[in-house]
């Protein structure tokens, strides 16, 4: 009994491992990490289940300055000010983004910097599509 409880254990802490190790395609509610990368890439992909939304959320946790960052990418979200047309401003509208880049900031000591993503950067995909995540 003992041994296969032992034996569960190390199984499950084999999977959680062996699925934050690499970077790829991460479903919602999946994590992944990256080691020490010079630019970690987020990119949006596809549609909620729905279909009318193409949110992707993630949520990324910097173990050089133990920081969480929340990050939003909306490639099919209209972003603008109708107002601006009655004031007569300048058309203001623009589309979201479809993806991100994270670089590493050299000119910085370790955890000096909010941006700083050496060490290793934990993402988890709290959003309802999927995300592609690259760390080079």
């Amino acid at each position: 009994m003992k041994k296969s409880v032992l034996l569960g254990i190390g199984a499950f802490a084999v999977l959680c491992f062996t699925s934050s190790a690499f970077a790829g395609t991460i479903s919602p509610g999946d994590k992944t990490s990256c080691n020490n990368a010079k630019s970690i890439t987020l990119e949006a992909n596809g549609n909620s289940s729905k279909g009318d939304r193409g949110n992707a959320n993630a949520v990324i946790w910097k173990s050089s300055n133990f920081t969480t960052v929340p990050i939003t990418l909306g490639p099919s979200d209209h972003n603008g000010l109708d107002l601006a047309k009655k004031v007569g401003m300048a058309n203001k509208h623009f589309m979201g983004h479809k993806s991100v880049t994270l670089t590493g900031q050299n000119n910085f000591s370790r955890g000096d910097s909010i941006g700083d993503i050496s060490g290793e950067v934990r993402i988890t995909n709290t959003g309802t599509i999927p995300i592609s995540v690259q760390c080079n």
